[in-house]
């Protein structure tokens, strides 16, 4: 159950929306320039490889890079069965906590799963907790963060229009620290189920 929070950027106490409404969450996202949509999960084998992963959703994926012009796609995994595990978990979430933005579109499919995406426009701040069966769109140059939590457990595919990939141009505000972590709002989405 995806979950949309807003707040008002100075006020990371009150929400002033809430919903796990799918149609809510796409009409409030697509405000933003975002784009929100669900696929149909498919079973990811714990440690799948990017090549196994890819081909799950061949046929959505085509779609996506021919609409978008998407030249570039990859996935990115964190597994508690991975050898290095303990090693990057923390690394890897410090890495995507500060809010940024990007001179592309941030399009993610969450295969297994979930994460975070705080959209940071028109003086709120949107939460978009994502989970297995979500693609979530963030606009170039939108300023956000992504919250994987501190046991990060997902697998997604990313698109990029260059072979750069991801290059994220950090603002140096501390306003990420202020709102609902990642395992706040796993647990408070749990309370709404």
């Amino acid at each position: 159950m995806t979950l949309l929070t807003v707040w008002k950027e100075t006020d990371p106490s009150t929400p002033v929306l809430e919903t796990t409404d799918e149609a809510e969450i796409r009409e409030a996202l697509a405000e933003l320039g975002a784009r929100f949509s669900r696929w149909e999960i498919r079973d990811v084998p714990a440690g799948a490889s990017q090549d196994e992963v890819l081909a799950l959703y061949a046929a959505e994926i085509g779609e996506v890079k021919e609409r978008e012009g998407y030249t570039l796609v990859d996935v990115v995994a964190l597994d508690p069965v991975q050898d290095n595990y303990d090693e990057v978990k923390t690394p890897s979430r410090q890495k995507f906590l500060s809010e940024h933005k990007h001179d592309d579109d941030e399009d993610r499919y969450f295969a297994k799963g979930a994460g975070v995406f705080y959209l940071h426009a028109n003086e709120k701040v949107h939460a978009v907790y994502c989970e297995a069966g979500d693609l979530i769109s963030v606009p170039a140059n939108t300023t956000h963060w992504f919250d994987m939590g501190t046991a990060p457990h997902y697998v997604s595919v990313r698109f990029f229009h260059d072979d750069d990939g991801w290059v994220g141009h950090f603002t140096g505000s501390p306003i990420a620290e202020s709102f609902a972590t990642f395992d706040q709002l796993a647990e408070r989405r749990a309370q709404l189920a």
